[in-house]
């Protein structure tokens, strides 16, 4: 396993144990700053979890299109990310 899917993966099992501490929370009736607070954390770990995926896939994915002669492709999909971030 590389590097970057272990990372990927110990950060989803982290947002996966937010989301339920979350849902949990809610059934409580918990207060909803603190809800609310737990949420903004499940979206920085999102955030941090999209870092990862976007690294590991410009150094390996990336030059790997483009070694095999798919740079078109590979600019598109780039494109096509940057406008998903942007929005």
């Amino acid at each position: 396993m590389r590097t970057s899917q272990k990372d990927a993966l110990n950060r989803m099992a982290t947002i996966e144990g937010h989301l339920k501490g979350i849902r949990r929370m809610i059934e409580d009736d918990a207060y909803c700053v603190d809800i609310l607070k737990q949420t903004y954390a499940v979206q920085r770990a999102i955030d941090k979890l999209e870092d990862v995926l976007l690294k590991g896939h410009l150094s390996a994915c990336v030059p790997e299109g483009f070694a095999a002669g798919k740079a078109d492709d590979v600019v598109a999909e780039l494109s096509e990310l940057f406008t998903l971030a942007r929005r």
